[in-house]
């Protein structure tokens, strides 16, 4: 059973993750009347990613966090927050911007708190050595998978697995693999660099 039937979707060339900060200019009438409604009614909308080989079925929710600037011309710059995952079960119709029928997605299980153990060992280091950050055990110990991969840049296919996986466990597996390579690739670039590129985000692409 969906969630919701006329969910507005915004497909784009990029994935969002819960918990993650997506700045957003909006510029097509389309678009600027669906963040008008959005913004009229205190709603969500969905962000599913249009990659080359066609648009995918799990997206992931955001809600409009600050209005930055207005433009005369209607155009309009915003900072979106990912909420929650969802599934496109069907297209819609009927409104000036894109709908579709979704399911929000629950996880399967939750995960025991020592399989986490390495994955958040992993990304304390990253993080210090990226941002010069030092994360309290409290806080790293409270963070999800979703808010520890809100705060590295990395790859949309990476991105979208990880929005796809339904269990935690799974999820910080990858995240592993995912905070190793981005340690090995700071740990290339060098600490004065890495500290350059991060303005408080972990980035190791190049």
């Amino acid at each position: 059973m969906a969630d919701d039937e006329h969910f507005p979707l915004f497909p784009l060339g990029l994935v969002a993750l819960p918990h993650e900060a997506i700045p957003l200019h909006i510029f097509e009438d389309r678009y600027k009347a669906m963040i008008g409604f959005c913004l009229e009614n205190d709603v969500e909308f969905g962000i599913i990613w249009a990659a080359e080989d066609g648009t995918h079925d799990v997206g992931c929710a955001v809600v409009v966090e600050t209005v930055l600037d207005r433009m005369p011309d209607g155009r309009i710059d915003i900072l979106c927050r990912g909420t929650r995952p969802f599934g496109l079960i069907s297209q819609g119709s009927g409104f000036p911007y894109p709908t579709g029928e979704v399911v929000f997605l629950a996880d399967d299980e939750p995960v025991a708190a020592e399989e986490d153990c390495r994955t958040r060992e992993i990304y304390a280091e990253l993080l210090f050595e990226a941002t010069e950050r030092e994360i309290e055990d409290q806080e790293l110990n409270a963070m999800t998978s979703y808010e520890m991969a809100a705060t590295v840049e990395f790859g949309p296919e990476a991105k979208q697995t990880l929005l796809e996986l339904r269990e935690e466990s799974a999820r910080l597996s990858l995240l592993e693999k995912i905070f190793l390579a981005a340690l090995e690739r700071v740990n290339q670039v060098g600490r004065t660099e890495a500290l350059a590129r991060s303005n408080g985000k972990v980035r190791f692409g190049d």
